[in-house]
């Protein structure tokens, strides 16, 4: 038996340890939000987080993620409730097939969450290994810098990663 906690819910799953959490996600939980891209780990489309940090569900054994608080794109925000970068995406129009699009907001969430406000450099770093296929990479830049404003200026508050942030706009460096 192997125990999680999915978007602030355990789970005691009887599951073949070496299934990659990707599935046990998709298939035993029923949360289709996180996405198969390449099974290898190289396109992000499978990105969550776990225990506060990006991993790539789909080369992530269930059995190395036991015990462990995963947050997957459905568990970003509060119910009822967008998170930042979700509307951020809206008001960019960063989809294009929307495909890749949980995997890029998740691992952008992970980076807001160390770096409120980034430079184009810490985002090139924290969304290398998310590969868009039609390219809205700039559309995906400009929502970042957006869901970071958004941040700020409605003081968001969330569960993200597993660790609730409270964002106060005097503590960030507008540098």
């Amino acid at each position: 038996m192997i125990h999680l906690t999915v978007n602030g819910e355990p789970h005691a799953l009887d599951v073949d340890p070496s299934t990659p959490l990707l599935w046990v996600i998709r298939e035993n939980l029923g949360l289709t939000g996180t996405k198969f891209g390449c099974g290898v780990a190289q396109c992000g489309a499978c990105t969550v987080h776990l225990n506060g940090r990006p991993v790539r569900s789909c080369s992530t054994p269930v059995a190395s993620a036991a015990g462990g608080k995963i947050t997957t794109i459905e568990g970003l925000a509060p119910a009822g409730q967008s998170h930042p970068l979700q509307t951020a995406w809206i008001e960019e129009q960063v989809p294009q097939c929307g495909y890749c699009q949980s995997g890029q907001i998740m691992s952008a969430a992970a980076l807001l969450a160390d770096h409120p406000t980034p430079s184009d450099a810490d985002i090139d770093r924290a969304m290398r290994g998310n590969i868009c296929r039609c390219g809205t990479y700039p559309r995906i830049r400009r929502a970042i810098h957006r869901a970071a404003q958004l941040q700020i200026h409605h003081h968001w508050t969330g569960e993200v990663a597993g660790t609730v942030h409270h964002f106060d706009p005097k503590e960030v460096s507008h540098g």
